[in-house]
């Protein structure tokens, strides 16, 4: 299980995937290539991101990089990395939910079929409880979930409540770590706490498998709101700080300005579904809010309580661990 595994699951969506020295890549947007594993945090240098920029005739890159390392955005990973993950390990409300949950749902794995049949309302219903369009189209659905059917590494996970799939979860083991792809549930179903069931028992079987060090649930997003990551922390999981790099083209990076930003946001303001504003709009706001001191920059919640630690490091830098490389190419 490791990311060539990963990449081909990419190709088979039609995503363009590339290897360079410290990562691997693909374009999550026309243009736009994102850094992947996504636990992964580089140090890629200004020659291999100009490099990449120029060959893949790219917009933009996004990845993790470590919290020492100007310019960038002050972000988070969220994660569970320790050895026992178990109900005395969490707050008493996340406990009375997740009991709640599981008395009221059965968690298991799931076919990858099912979840491409069944899981696209699910998706749907998500993104409209959210207050945004799905990011994709149901044809797209299906084929991101069946083209991981016979790839090893995948898992589908469900809950579900009277045989209903109610919710669901898309996972990937990359070496020691598991990635959580993608959560799902009906906004009928919150109320019976599936969501922390299904969490809280593939979290629990996860951290249980031998050779498992870690849990990477997700990357701070470019244009969800903070209480999208929320529930992440009451159910354990823990925000490693770090910096998320957005990096123009050179020929575009001259043009990326406040006013530039404004006008996305106005045009934000007449067509508020728009996902691709929103992505836009994202992007702009992390790169111009990177080439502040961090100290000025708009600090995420779940990182206050590590805001000295975090100063210090700034002042005096030092390796920043995780920091991973990529096998070299050849």
């Amino acid at each position: 299980m490791n990311a060539e595994i990963f990449s081909e699951w990419l190709r088979r969506q039609d995503y363009v995937v590339v290897k360079t020295e410290s990562s691997y890549w693909y374009d999550a947007w026309p243009r736009v290539f994102q850094a992947f594993p996504y636990q992964w945090v580089i140090q890629p240098s200004k020659e291999e991101i100009n490099g990449l920029l120029r060959r893949q005739w790219a917009v933009a890159l996004r990845y993790s990089a470590p919290v020492s390392q100007a310019p960038g955005k002050l972000s988070y990973h969220a994660i569970y990395d320790q050895p026992v993950y178990a109900l005395e390990n969490l707050d008493r409300r996340s406990r009375q939910n997740i009991r709640n949950g599981l008395q009221n749902c059965t968690v298991e794995p799931i076919p990858f079929q099912r979840l491409a049949d069944e899981g696209w309302d699910l998706e749907a219903d998500t993104a409209s409880r959210q207050g945004r369009k799905p990011s994709m189209t149901q044809e797209i659905w299906r084929k991101r979930n069946l083209a991981a059917v016979d790839l090893p590494g995948f898992e589908a996970w469900g809950a579900l409540v009277e045989g209903r799939l109610a919710a669901s979860l898309l996972i990937f083991q990359m070496g020691d770590c598991v990635e959580y792809l993608s959560q799902q549930c009906y906004h009928d179903f919150l109320c019976l706490r599936v969501n922390n069931a299904l969490t809280y028992t593939v979290t629990h079987e996860m951290v249980s498998r031998p050779g498992i060090r870690s849990i990477f649930y997700t990357l701070q997003s470019l244009n969800a709101p903070p209480s999208v990551d929320e529930f992440k922390f009451r159910m354990g999981f823990s925000a490693r700080s770090l910096r998320q790099r957005v990096v123009f083209h050179p020929v575009l990076a001259p043009a990326v300005k406040p006013y530039a930003h404004s006008a996305i946001l106005k045009l934000i303001q007449r067509s508020p579904d728009n996902l691709v504003l929103a992505k836009v709009e994202g992007m702009l706001r992390f790169y111009l809010e990177g080439k502040r001191p961090v100290e000025e920059q708009d600090w995420p919640e779940c990182l206050l309580d590590q805001k000295q630690d975090i100063l210090n490091a700034q002042a005096a830098p030092m390796p920043v661990e995780p920091v991973i490389q990529a096998p070299a190419q050849g």
